[in-house]
């Protein structure tokens, strides 16, 4: 009989583990070590998931005033100069250049004094373009800046907003109200538009000043407000407002340095007006909210500020 076999039980159980003990002091450190963290079982300590991070849209900044340049006064070298020194995209309001907006009042009037900031710019056109037939002087100085030829009217995104720009001289695009191409568009925008929308055009829907109410955008009006659209601008009257109609905010900011005009009585809808300072609108544009603050020029001590959501 092999010895092995004679020795008492406890006895081999006592070689096994010294055998053992052996056999890790001989391969070295780092042998024995824990198991992967995979095969503790439930309550073991291991990495948190990895979260995706969620990004907010930074704030826009939007620049807007209206009734601009003219080569018969400096005014609106001020205002352009102010624009200068502040960050953001300019939406310009309509009656860019006096007289006529002809090609040679572009060339001469508004290029010497808007013309280092035309990446920035984003225009609509006013009645005074159109004193040119077709407003050519205006879509050729800006081309795709401009929307199409003969429309004048298309959309950007601004930080988390969906900016709408129009073309508030009906008579020349074939209207703005039921079967016109132009408020078809506005639907279409709107269908898809974000939480967050603003749109400007030339002529203001509601207005205390010279020019008064502009009734013929009542249609494009209407849609915005059905369709939940927060700030509305516009310009023609030269002075500035703030008024609030049908659960949207309404800026005039006519204050582009071509002129002043004397407000007349006050609309129903008013918030805040002037009428002796040039200057123009910022915007702030968050996620879900505005803020608004009109700058005056240098010399003029009128200002207006606030906060606002979405809906």
């Amino acid at each position: 009989m092999p010895l092995i076999s004679r020795l008492p039980v406890w006895l081999l159980a006592v070689a096994v583990a010294l055998g053992l003990l052996l056999a890790v002091w001989l391969r070295g450190p780092g042998t024995m070590s824990s198991p992967p963290k995979s095969s503790l079982g439930p309550g073991a300590l291991s990495s948190p998931p990895t979260v995706a991070a969620t990004t907010v849209p930074a704030s826009a900044v939007l620049l807007a005033v209206g009734d601009t340049a003219s080569c018969d006064n400096t005014d609106d070298s001020a205002v352009a100069a102010l624009a200068a020194s502040l960050p953001g995209a300019i939406a310009l309001l309509g009656d860019l250049v006096y007289p006529d907006g002809s090609a040679s009042d572009f060339a001469n009037c508004f290029d010497p004094v808007w013309g280092p900031l035309r990446d920035r710019l984003r225009p609509a056109p006013g009645n005074h373009e159109y004193r040119t037939a077709g407003a050519s002087g205006y879509f050729d100085y800006f081309g795709s800046q401009a929307g199409t030829p003969g429309q004048g009217w298309y959309a950007y995104t601004l930080g988390s907003w969906r900016v709408l720009v129009l073309n508030s001289n009906c008579e020349e695009v074939g209207g703005c109200g039921p079967g016109s191409a132009q408020l078809a568009w506005l639907r279409g925008q709107l269908a898809r538009a974000p939480a967050c929308t603003l749109a400007y055009w030339h002529h203001p829907r509601y207005s205390s000043g010279m020019h008064g109410d502009s009734d013929f955008m009542s249609d494009v009006w209407s849609l915005l407000a059905d369709s939940n659209a927060d700030l509305v601008l516009g310009g023609h009257d030269h002075d500035y407002e703030r008024l609030v109609a049908d659960g949207m905010r309404e800026f005039v900011v006519g204050t582009g340095g071509r002129s002043l005009y004397t407000l007349g009585g006050r609309s129903d809808f008013t918030e805040a007006r002037n009428d002796r300072s040039y200057g123009l609108l910022k915007l702030t544009l968050g996620s879900g909210t505005y803020a608004w603050q009109f700058i005056p020029v240098e010399g003029s001590s009128f200002t207006d500020a606030g906060t606002g959501e979405c809906h």
